[in-house]
């Protein structure tokens, strides 16, 4: 891998976390409007550490480890920087397994937000499914079927990996619910800023699951997904506290990262079946699409 794709992956993954992060930021702008200026540098400084470390370094790293069982947590961190052909092997046999489930993990996603959530229409087909949401489930039920069906006729693991792929977006869905749930309520109860600051650093770790999953369409590469997703949430936490009020100007970003988060998993669902997608097209179609949107922000703000 050459200099040049290394930085492109990297820019690549933090504007893709930075978009995939807009609803996360909005939550934790409501929240951190309720507290102290003391408890939001808290927040930024030292929840830093458990949001970017921890969060975004552990479940990629957790991730390849639990589908690679064999090349041990090391293998699993150094995966990339290593020369052992066992340790490479293993990751490249055991990938279309973990992209297929990350890629059905996504579709559900981006179906999930077109058929169901509450969004400013655009695009024409948008008004469509929603006004079709009852259908949701069907579909998406249909989806993962072809996807068994396809996966079967190649590798049997393959099909299971799009099974836990539904099976993780499912649970992730409900936690996140619950979460949205209780943010709602939060202002209305006494609560420390510090039991507040502790509740952001859950809801947050709920939301970057998005983020970590996305970023296998971009690499498999756990120190790169970790500087990559580390620097968008670097930018996402600052921009929350030091500009609460604009994180609601760009009405698009939210479709921006929705679109991203459909290609990214198409390109990964090809990438599981043994399609080869050069390197470079899911960071360039990702600048694409949320430079798109962003535009398309901008212009309706003006307006």
């Amino acid at each position: 891998m050459d200099i040049f794709t290394i930085i492109l992956i990297i820019l690549g993954l933090c504007v893709f976390e930075v978009i995939n992060s807009v609803d996360n930021a909005i939550i934790n702008a409501e929240v951190l409007s309720t507290m102290q200026k003391k408890s939001r540098k808290w927040f930024l400084f030292v929840g830093m550490f458990f949001a970017v470390f921890v969060v975004r370094g552990m479940l990629p790293w957790l991730i390849i480890w639990i589908s690679t069982p064999s090349i041990g947590p090391i293998g699993a961190f150094t995966s990339s920087l290593s020369t052992n052909h066992v340790v490479l092997n293993s990751i490249q046999a055991s990938s279309p397994v973990l992209l297929a489930g990350a890629a059905t993990f996504l579709l559900f996603m981006f179906f999930h937000w077109l058929f169901i959530e509450p969004k400013k229409f655009l695009l024409p087909p948008e008004k469509f499914f929603q006004s079709h949401f009852f259908f949701f489930y069907a579909f998406v039920s249909l989806l993962l079927s072809i996807i068994v069906w396809f996966a079967i006729k190649n590798n049997s693991m393959i099909a299971f990996g799009a099974v836990i792929g539904a099976t993780a977006f499912y649970v992730v869905e409900a936690v996140r619910r619950y979460a949205e749930y209780k943010a709602a309520k939060l202002d209305k109860r006494r609560v420390s800023d510090f039991g507040k600051i502790i509740y952001l650093e859950v809801l947050d770790a709920s939301f970057s699951i998005d983020g970590v999953t996305g970023a296998f369409a971009f690499t498999l590469s756990v120190p790169l997904i970790l500087i990559g997703n580390g620097i968008g949430a670097l930018v996402v936490r600052k921009l929350t506290i030091q500009n609460m009020k604009a994180i609601h100007k760009y009405k698009y970003l939210k479709k921006g990262a929705m679109y991203s988060i459909f290609l990214l998993g198409i390109i990964m669902l090809f990438q599981g079946f043994g399609y080869k997608i050069p390197e470079w097209l899911a960071p360039i179609a990702t600048f694409a699409i949320v430079g798109h949107f962003y535009y398309k922000s901008r212009i309706d703000d003006k307006n």
